[in-house]
């Protein structure tokens, strides 16, 4: 008896250890399955590398024209370009008092037309609005590094986001000159319209796009059809700092568009209590901001036939 008793231990025991061999291979396959799952899936928008990437712009010192910090930020843009596979054109240009340089990535080629997503990225001379220091630059955090972070982490997640129309991201200079030493307005997004050879289906600019309390409201002069559509599909998402009532009329990138007859929307904060002031800083930006406008132009492009 102590013998069979023994023997039938033993083959529980062995029993036993193959059971649990089985779970322990099946749950290694299952998670190697989902970590297989996890890394196959496309990449989505994420603010906080967008606001990683607003910093970054800050670090490099006020973007203001024929600055160094400005030369830099041509080529820090260029870059990050480049490096998510991008084809990057620059377009220099001149007017009136001064000249500048346009960036342009496009992804994809041929039919149908492509839809064009652009931002500024100079920074305003001077802090004209600011009681203590009108003459100093503004750092630009959200009026103009927003717009510029939100493109590029566009970027970094549309190559792999299977879209059925080519898209252009474009980089406008000498946006924020106005009123400054004779400086005028929206000076790269008039060039870039008058030489357009190929005609985008749609623009969609972004400026002031970061404020930690974002309130995102129709611009008077955009596209109703476009601008419905597009918060329409923030709503879809859930996100409420998209507000479908009209506020303001402004002039910005979205107008040379307009005149050449391209349905343009301008997404724009322009409720932003620390504009053209020193105060323009990273601290008044959040990723969450970021994060709903670039999920909503993510979505809206994977939407487009």
């Amino acid at each position: 008896m102590r013998g069979l008793h023994t023997h039938t231990v033993f083959w529980k025991m062995i029993e036993a250890m193959r059971s649990l061999l089985a779970v322990a291979l099946v749950l290694a396959t299952a998670g190697c399955a989902g970590s297989a799952a996890k890394t196959d899936l496309p990449p989505t928008f994420d603010g906080e590398i967008a606001l990683q990437l607003v910093a970054d712009q800050l670090a490099l010192g006020p973007r203001v024209p024929g600055t160094a910090a400005h030369e830099s930020g041509v080529r820090w843009i260029v870059a990050a370009l480049e490096q998510e596979g991008w084809e990057v054109e620059t377009q220099a240009f001149a007017f009136e008092g001064g000249s500048g340089t346009n960036i342009l990535g496009q992804l994809g080629q041929g039919d149908p037309p492509p839809i064009l997503l652009g931002a500024h990225y100079d920074s305003r001379p001077i802090a004209d609005r600011d009681e203590a220091s009108p003459a100093a630059p503004v750092p630009g955090a959200n009026d103009g590094a927003s717009g510029v972070a939100v493109l590029l982490e566009l970027a970094r997640v549309l190559p792999d986001a299977g879209l059925s129309r080519p898209v252009w991201l474009a980089f406008f200079d000498q946006e924020d000159g106005g009123g400054a030493a004779g400086g005028e307005w929206i000076q790269g997004s008039r060039a870039f319209a008058a030489e357009l050879a190929t005609m985008p289906a749609a623009a969609v600019i972004v400026d002031m796009v970061g404020d930690a309390d974002l309130q995102l409201y129709y611009e008077n002069n955009s596209d109703p059809l476009l601008r419905e559509t597009i918060w329409g599909t923030a709503a879809s998402l859930g996100f409420e700092s998209f507000a479908p009532s009209p506020r303001h009329s402004i002039l910005d990138d979205h107008i040379p568009f307009i005149e050449r007859g391209i349905p343009t929307v301008l997404i724009i904060d322009f409720d932003y209590p620390y504009w053209h002031t020193t105060h323009d800083t990273l601290d008044k930006v959040s990723a969450e901001s970021l994060e709903q406008v670039g999920r909503t132009l993510e979505a809206w492009l994977r939407a487009q036939p």
